[in-house]
């Protein structure tokens, strides 16, 4: 993707720096200021990701699996002047960094390439610190179950169907438990949707919230970002996020141990009359 110049490999743009912390949090979740803060950038190679905080005051570490991904944003940082520490590795294993150690974990959509979001959920949870901020995108299960180009009903409306099944399992001979979504056809809204050649794993509402739930994590907040548009192109990718929405966005806080131990949680105190 990096050497055919994708979209989601390209560098940030001067547009983007100009007020990059609303470039990359427009929702305000990160409070106004992140000055001075330690972020992780997770399996957010690139080129774009790790500028935009950096250019917002953080301290930015990125891990992502892709030495090319990496290397954009070795370039990026290099021509914009930010240090950014790089590291190469898995999203389901992060024992090359410190417990504690960051106080916002940012993490675009890449959990459906694993087969289990819980290991990365814990991975998380072992390098942020207690009151810390996840935030996360995915691709949504539903979307994932659903085709990319629709049928025409009898009113001549776009209809799309439900082709994967939602409890998935793998054969007896399989390590993992998750089974990978067959690929889709080739075309056009695919190609946006799933990136050709990649092996993607749905994980159901219980594994995205609840699993991140009981990582030790409280959800603060969600949102599905908007790319459906009313006078959309039929048969485009706009056209079908007005029925299917793509991705969710979850905002969550790293509960402290104390208050992640439910034996630890103090009693109710009610006031004396």
């Amino acid at each position: 993707m990096t050497a055919a110049g994708s979209p989601l490999c390209q560098i940030v743009s001067d547009e983007e720096l100009a007020n990059p912390l609303q470039t990359v949090d427009a929702a305000g979740w990160l409070g106004g200021n992140i000055s001075g803060q330690k972020v992780l950038c997770l399996a957010a190679g690139g080129g774009r990701q790790s500028c935009l905080y950096a250019a917002a005051g953080a301290r930015v570490t990125v891990v992502d699996l892709s030495p090319a991904m990496l290397e954009q944003d070795r370039i990026a940082a290099r021509q914009r002047g930010h240090q950014v520490e790089l590291i190469e590795g898995s999203m389901d294993d992060l024992s090359m960094l410190p417990a504690g150690h960051f106080d916002i974990v940012i993490h675009p959509v890449s959990t459906c390439y694993v087969p289990s979001i819980t290991a990365v959920y814990a991975q998380v949870a072992r390098v942020i610190r207690g009151g810390g901020v996840y935030i996360s995108q995915h691709k949504s299960p539903f979307s994932l179950q659903t085709s990319t180009q629709p049928r025409t009903a009898v009113d001549g409306s776009p209809r799309y169907t439900v082709e994967h099944a939602y409890y998935r399992k793998g054969s007896s001979s399989q390590a993992v438990p998750n089974a990978p979504v067959p690929p889709p056809p080739t075309n056009p809204v695919a190609a946006r949707l799933r990136e050709p050649g990649a092996v993607e794993f749905l994980h159901r509402w219980e594994e995205l919230i609840g699993g991140m739930c009981r990582s030790g994590f409280v959800i603060e907040d969600l949102s599905e970002p908007l790319h459906a548009k009313r006078d959309a192109e039929p048969n485009s990718f706009a056209e079908r996020a007005r029925f299917v929405p793509p991705y969710v966005r979850i905002k969550a806080r790293r509960r402290s141990e104390q208050v992640a131990d439910s034996s630890a949680v103090p009693a109710l105190w009610i006031p004396e009359n």
